[in-house]
């Protein structure tokens, strides 16, 4: 079960996995088979259902050679149910399923497989995948192969790079047009239709009583985090509202790969996660790119050298990170305040044993008082400082260029 959000590029990593792994795929999209969801709906004998989907592609399913692919599952709840069934009388049969809003059907409680499936997480395409898209490999190699001397060299291309994928993001669609046409009004244009089809997602799958505060909540996230609030403040979006008052909408939002909820730390032991402050939190937006297109960054602000970062007072390059972060397998991530909440460190992460702060820097400026402060008062192993300045380790203190944080772990 492929798990993201709507225009992540769900569909087309089943349809190529198939394509190039098996003889056959044997695609259902129950948005746009009347018929199949008719199949489910009588019954859930598999036997009966691996002959229904034959008829329906119009070729025999045969276990040894086919993929059979379920794409946007949510629209049929039995055939999320029916997984279990398949798993445990034919497990034979190879199936991959997505779906754009499986994050509320796996939360609530009503025939999901649990225990029955195997989940992947996909995201917006990270920096580095962005560079392989873009034909940039050897660049995406010399950061995994550690060579700072090169890396040094190529640093104008890098920044480049790194610049317009800021303002192109990461969602599959966007980035094929912009290197097929390197057009970024063309850019701007897809990224607003992706915007608005998540709204129309509001109406159509959030409870009336609550979508005016998904799209309330939604549309609040990029102004709060140009704020440098230490916390989402409810307050912030409407005036006198609580917390509870949005919790379902907010619910919804994460549960479909809309928004990332980023917690405060009170302390930092292990695990990180026992110290996690449940009202203190930041919200960052699935995407760079779509941020930049709700706010209507110019694409004239990649031309300069400094002025994508520190827009937003640093906003986008706080996200910038934080999805990078994203991408990494299970990289428990949060953000840490010290008790008068005049000092912040960006993320402070739990990564093969070490507890790592990382400081996010939007220019050359590299005073970080805040690190100073976290450092002397947990004595961590190691901390990150990122920015666009080169690599640097002075002590427990490495400086990595944003272009490489992906890569974090290869400098521990």
């Amino acid at each position: 079960m492929i798990e993201g959000a709507r225009q992540v590029g769900k569909t087309w990593l089943m349809q190529e996995f198939g394509r190039t792994q098996y003889k056959k795929v044997a695609y259902i999209n129950f948005d746009r088979s009347e018929q199949m969801k008719e199949s489910f709906a009588l019954d859930l004998d598999t036997t009966r259902l691996i002959t229904a989907i034959g008829l329906n592609v119009g070729f025999k399913i045969t276990p040894e050679d086919t993929l059979i692919i379920f794409d946007e599952i949510q629209e049929c709840p039995r055939a999320l149910t029916s997984l279990k069934y398949f798993n445990e009388e034919l497990p034979q049969y190879d199936i991959v399923v997505a779906g754009s809003l499986l994050g509320m059907a796996h939360h609530s409680g009503t025939g999901f497989p649990v225990g029955k499936v195997e989940f992947l997480k996909l995201y917006p395409m990270s920096f580095s995948e962005f560079l392989i898209a873009m034909g940039k490999e050897d660049l995406e190699q010399l950061v995994e192969n550690k060579d700072f001397q090169m890396i040094k060299l190529f640093k104008t291309k890098f920044e480049i790079l790194l610049k317009e994928y800021c303002y192109v993001g990461g969602m599959p669609e966007v980035v094929q047009s912009f290197i097929q046409n390197n057009d970024f009004k063309e850019v701007r244009t897809i990224q607003k239709r992706i915007l608005s089809s998540y709204e129309r997602d509001f109406s159509k799958h959030i409870p009336s009583n609550t979508v005016e505060k998904a799209r309330m909540l939604w549309n609040n996230i990029p102004s709060q985090l140009a704020k440098e609030n230490k916390k989402f403040i409810y307050n912030a979006v409407k005036k006198g509202s609580r917390a509870k008052e949005f919790e379902t909408a907010l619910t919804w939002l994460k549960n479909n790969g809309l928004v990332y909820q980023i917690h405060r730390i009170k302390k930092t032991a292990f695990p990180l996660s026992a110290y996690t402050d449940l009202d203190a939190f930041k919200l960052f937006i699935v995407d760079i790119g779509l941020l930049g297109a709700m706010v209507g960054l110019e694409a004239s602000t990649i031309l300069d050298k400094y002025s994508i970062f520190e827009e937003f007072k640093g906003a986008l390059a706080e996200q910038y990170v934080l999805q990078q972060l994203k991408t990494i397998e299970d990289l428990p991530i949060f953000y840490w305040t010290n008790e008068t909440n005049r000092s912040e460190v960006d993320f402070v992460i739990q990564h093969n044993s070490k507890i790592i702060p990382i400081e996010v820097k939007s220019s050359i400026n590299l005073k970080a008082r805040s690190l100073k402060i976290y450092m002397d008062k947990y004595k961590p192993e190691i901390a990150l400082r990122t920015s666009l300045s080169d690599f640097k380790n002075t002590e427990d203190l490495f400086d990595i260029p944003l272009y490489a944080i992906e890569h974090f772990d290869v400098f521990e």
